[in-house]
C-alpha cells in the first residue's frame, strides 16, 4: 500500500445546500469509483476548499453526512480570492492508502471545474 493524494474539483450553478451536497457527493463517489476505493479505512484525510461565494453549506458536512463517514478527518478552508478565478468552485484533496503509485491515481474534475486542469481529464 502507498500513501497517495487524489485531487478533484467541481462547481455548482448557484449557492444552495441541495446543489452543494449533490455536487460534492458526485465528486467523491466518482473519485472512489475511478480509484477503486471501497473502505472508509483506506482514507487518511480529506482537505476541501470552497470559493467565498459558497456560504449555504460546508462541503465537509455535505460529504460526511452523505457518505455516512464517522472516522475520516476533514478540513475545509476558503479558497484564496484571485482575479479571474472560477466561481462557485469546490476543490478536494484526498489522502488515502492504495495499492497503486501516485502516477496511477485518477484525479476527477467535474462541471465547470474541467477548465482547471484539462491535462488531468481523461
Amino acid at each position: 500500500m502507498s500513501l497517495v493524494a487524489i485531487r478533484g474539483a467541481t462547481t455548482v450553478a448557484q449557492d444552495n445546500p441541495e446543489q452543494i451536497k449533490s455536487a460534492c457527493l458526485e465528486m467523491v463517489q466518482t473519485i472512489l469509483h475511478k480509484n477503486n476505493i471501497e473502505k472508509e479505512e483506506d482514507l487518511v484525510m480529506i482537505f476541501l476548499t470552497m470559493t467565498s461565494d459558497i456560504r449555504s453549506l460546508n462541503a465537509s458536512s455535505a460529504i460526511r453526512q452523505g457518505m455516512n463517514w464517522k472516522h475520516v478527518p476533514f478540513f475545509t478552508s476558503q479558497e484564496p480570492e484571485i482575479t479571474g478565478m472560477l466561481p462557485l468552485c469546490i476543490r478536494i484533496l484526498i489522502q488515502c492508502n492504495l495499492p497503486v503509485s501516485q502516477a496511477e491515481v485518477k484525479h476527477i474534475y467535474l462541471n465547470e471545474a474541467t477548465k482547471l486542469r484539462p491535462d488531468l481529464i481523461s
